[in-house]
């Protein structure tokens, strides 16, 4: 089992940056693809980005491409996702996400989920 635990949201200004952080229980996090999704009221879960394994691959919804970066640390565990440039529209919950597979990660096909955070961004 893998415990995901976030952290770091709260209310931005438009403008604005915050970084999430996600730390993880697993024996073995390095071997995990990991991601981070939102979902605003009303809609769907969608994925904001996502990186590998390795820590080669990175992808990014165009929504939040050039704004946000998504990194790891696997001596601590922990991914994170730091978020400048904020819009009203990044308004949501933002999961931490694990799968074996980095393109499960990206089809939203996770294994472990975190209870996530919420991230409100004032106009």
């Amino acid at each position: 089992q893998v415990q995901l635990v976030e952290s770091g949201g709260g209310l931005v200004q438009a403008g604005g940056s915050l970084r999430l952080s996600c730390a993880a229980s697993a024996r073995t996090f390095s071997n995990y693809a990991l991601g981070w999704f939102r979902q605003a009221p009303g809609k769907e879960r969608d994925l904001a980005a996502a990186i590998s394994y390795s820590d080669c691959s990175t992808y990014y919804a165009d929504s939040v491409k050039g704004r946000f970066t998504i990194s790891r640390d696997n001596a601590k565990k922990e991914v994170y996702l730091q978020m400048n440039s904020l819009k009203p529209e990044d308004t949501a919950v933002y999961y931490c996400a694990a799968a074996n597979f980095y393109s499960d990660v990206k089809k939203g096909r996770n294994d472990y989920w975190g209870q996530g955070t919420q991230v409100t961004v004032s106009s």
